[in-house]
């Protein structure tokens, strides 16, 4: 790998992880179309890397409300009258509560599921197939309005439906964001907290990915090491600017717009995957 190409799939990983395109499936198409057969299991978890801080940069002053929250839960607690009273009042720890709740699910799925979706990942007949799915559930969400539940009357179930559907959102073609996002408007979520919550429960997921890679027999790589930081650079700056986008998507109720896309890119992706 060059770094034209590292830049290349820096610049997909960053844009994909958060547009509502599925990352992992142009990930997949990309690595085939530079003939990078085997993955580079390394070089993956830089570009993730450089979204997590992507995510965390866009988030920051949330993250350290909750942290804040989190290390005064115990006053917090006693000015509330307990702690199910704080979490119906107290915005950061109710999101922090949701947090956990949602990573539940998604952590049991990854683990229990790691090697069959480990095996799925160069399948582009599987991405070509679940690109449609996203494609579907963005389209699904064209007519729900605003004004829906704010974070305090976001549930604990709503929490557990959605990390499922993270959970699920480890089959390549199916996108992360767009599937939680969507799955969250369903559940009559506020737009705005939707939007947050979704990358907000990202980090966990993508952290615990990340470690869990990290524990792979299959780490060395050929790549130079400027390579691979400037791919992750381009994956954190590119990634930086597709969040900020794609809340503003969001916000406006706009979601359904990359449908066509997603349909488009899923059929090329069978008809190739079918005829080649």
């Amino acid at each position: 790998m060059n770094a034209i190409e590292a830049i290349v799939l820096g610049t997909v990983q960053g844009l994909t992880e958060f547009l509502p395109v599925s990352s992992s499936g142009h990930l997949v198409l990309f690595q085939n179309f530079l003939g990078l057969n085997e993955p580079e299991l390394i070089f993956d978890i830089c570009l993730h890397v450089g979204t997590l801080s992507a995510v965390i940069i866009v988030f920051y002053r949330e993250i350290l409300d909750i942290l804040r929250a989190l290390f005064q839960i115990q006053g917090r607690m006693k000015m509330a009258g307990g702690f199910k009273r704080l979490c119906e009042t107290d915005p950061s720890i109710r999101m922090a509560l949701l947090i956990v709740v949602g990573s539940i699910p998604t952590a049991v799925i990854g683990l229990l599921f790691r090697e069959i979706t480990d095996q799925l990942f160069g399948s582009t007949t599987i991405v070509g197939c679940m690109l449609l799915v996203t494609g579907t559930l963005l389209w699904l969400t064209r007519h729900i309005r605003g004004g829906g539940r704010p974070v305090g009357q976001t549930t604990l179930k709503d929490a557990l439906l959605i990390g499922i559907v993270q959970g699920l959102a480890i089959l390549p073609g199916i996108s992360r964001s767009g599937a939680t996002i969507s799955t969250a408007l369903f559940l009559s979520v506020d737009r705005k907290v939707a939007g947050r919550y979704s990358f907000l429960l990202s980090i966990p997921a993508i952290a615990g990915a990340l470690v869990l890679g990290l524990d792979a027999p299959d780490l060395q790589t050929t790549i130079p090491m400027d390579t691979i930081v400037v791919g992750s650079a381009v994956s954190a700056a590119v990634g930086w600017f597709a969040l900020v986008i794609l809340l503003r998507v969001v916000d406006r109720g706009q979601l359904h717009r990359f449908s066509p896309y997603c349909w488009l890119l899923g059929i090329v992706t069978l008809v190739i995957a079918w005829t080649g």
